[in-house]
């Protein structure tokens, strides 16, 4: 899927103030330590658990799995390239945590669930499950007009996916992620002409040109925005 190669390429997901923004909140949920063993669910380029290993130099290197081995994808940690569904099958490992990051909208209905299923499994005593996606609601990420209406069919894909996955999880907490964004309006528009944005995708050259017009007419030098998500944790 050509569109994963894109999400967390040249945007504020890949910048170090992004990272421990999330590695801050990331601890508010799990004891991190040496000894935590990782399994990152479509990991794109690796850079979250890439840090962390870095951090707190794991007996056992973090694992990332997607379906697309990316460019610069970070090398201290085991990546493989398969179906996620597939990975937690097919192995016997066991995990402290298992991280669900921005994914949840490459799966159908079914595989979702085949996915949550599996990977409550995997969880060693304690263990934690983390999904993060889009808020769904007041999103305040910047768009033209057709950027909008696909982002906007995306994520009320999202919230059915939500509801799926709370009710697989039955037991679970809910809270958000929110990341300050301010990025140069000429480095954001950078961003939508390489379509570093998955919902860009399938729009048209042409279109992006007059989109990015908008974006020119609309947003100051410097484009200030909250990146939130909403996460879903269950603990084992």
């Amino acid at each position: 899927m050509k569109e994963l190669k894109n999400w967390d390429n040249k945007t504020w997901l890949a910048s170090e103030k992004y990272i421990l923004s999330f590695h801050k909140f990331l601890k508010t949920k799990i004891k991190i330590n040496k000894n935590i063993r990782i399994l990152d669910i479509g990991c794109g380029r690796a850079n979250i658990i890439s840090f962390l290993h870095k951090k707190y130099k794991f007996t056992k290197k973090p694992i990332g799995i997607d379906i697309v081995k990316n460019k610069n994808l970070r090398k201290n940690i085991i990546f493989k390239k398969i179906d996620a569904i597939k990975y937690v099958k097919n192995k016997n490992q066991i995990f402290d945590l298992i991280l669900i990051k921005q994914t949840i909208h490459f799966f159908s209905k079914k595989k979702i669930n085949a996915l949550l299923n599996l990977c409550k499994k995997r969880l060693k005593k304690n263990g934690v499950i983390l999904i993060f996606s889009l808020k769904t609601k007041n999103n305040q990420i910047p768009t033209f007009r057709l950027m909008k209406i696909k982002l906007n069919r995306s994520l009320k894909k999202n919230e059915i996916l939500i509801k799926l996955i709370k009710k697989n999880l039955k037991k679970f907490s809910c809270s958000t992620f929110k990341h300050k964004v301010i990025v140069k309006k000429s480095d954001y528009i950078k961003i939508l002409k390489n379509r570093f944005i998955s919902c860009l995708i399938n729009i048209s050259k042409k279109e992006i040109i007059k989109g990015t017009k908008e974006i020119k007419n609309n947003y100051r030098n410097f484009i200030k925005f909250e990146d939130i998500l909403e996460c879903i944790m269950y603990k084992n």
